[in-house]
């Protein structure tokens, strides 16, 4: 048999001593062996099994579970442990992914931002289609202001939970005017939204946007869109185009910090037009 010190077992087997006295310490993976000194040592043939404790340390399983398995000493089990492992690495993945994406989004925010046109700015534009989480807060935020807006708001966050999608949504939200409604200028709306991903939201919980051409205008403050709303079906109407869709003022900034203690809020109000 084949005796190597604790320093050798660690060297052949590119871990460190700190990591095999803590195996040995839990009672993980201990030396088998003990010389004429009173030294204990490990036995080459032990590396068989300190490779499998590394590679399912190395698939993110815990030493407990490691420990656990191995001495259950069932194949099933194991098997078992690493597909339920399998599975929490896929939603963590996915999770990750949801993060990046909103990563993207919030840069992009940032950067429409920085570049969108001066406030009141009347324009044409082509968007291209989006997805949208639609919530039916059963007040019309037009009849108050801001602080009602906000608990409007703590109502779109309440369902996000409720359906179990993910936080990282509740960011820019806007609101929606029917069509009927924004033609007529009464401003009487419910709805509020927050864009999100196909990938990470399920189905049945998405509102499509189609892409289109829109009319918009771009509004610094929040107790100026009433105003704008009129500026901007003034403006459709006087360049002949036809509304086809409903009215949505989209936050494409949402900074507090911009603001003491309330929303720095950019928005752009749009609605979408074809020629007659």
């Amino acid at each position: 048999m084949q005796r190597l010190t604790i320093g050798q077992m660690a060297k052949l087997n590119h871990v460190s001593e700190q990591t095999l006295r803590l195996y040995d310490r839990i009672g993980l993976f201990s030396p088998n062996g003990r010389g004429e000194n009173g030294y204990r040592y490990y036995d080459i043939q032990q590396s068989a099994l300190l490779d499998i404790i590394q590679y399912m340390k190395s698939l993110g399983i815990s030493l407990k579970e490691i420990k656990y398995q191995l001495e259950q000493k069932d194949l099933s089990q194991i098997e078992s442990a690493l597909r339920e492992k399998q599975h929490q690495t896929e939603e963590e993945i996915r999770l990750l992914k949801c993060q990046r994406r909103a990563l993207e989004r919030t840069i992009e925010s940032f950067s429409r931002y920085r570049s969108a046109p001066p406030d009141g700015t009347l324009q044409m534009e082509y968007i291209g289609s989006r997805q949208m989480y639609v919530v039916d807060t059963g007040v019309n935020f037009y009849d108050y202001d801001v602080e009602r807006y906000e608990n409007s708001l703590r109502n779109l966050q309440d369902n996000l939970v409720k359906d179990k999608l993910p936080q990282i949504y509740f960011c820019n939200a806007g609101t929606i005017l029917s069509k009927e409604n924004f033609l007529s200028l009464h401003l009487y709306s419910t709805k509020v939204f927050v864009f999100v991903d196909r990938e990470f939201v399920p189905e049945e919980l998405i509102t499509i946007i189609p892409a289109g051409n829109y009319a918009c205008i771009y509004c610094d403050d929040f107790y100026k869109e009433k105003e704008y709303i009129s500026r901007l079906l003034k403006y459709i109407q006087e360049i002949g185009y036809q509304v086809c869709g409903d009215y949505l003022c989209e936050s494409i900034a949402d900074i507090p910090v911009t603001k003491a203690n309330s929303r720095g809020l950019y928005l752009r109000l749009q609605v979408p037009v074809r020629f007659r």
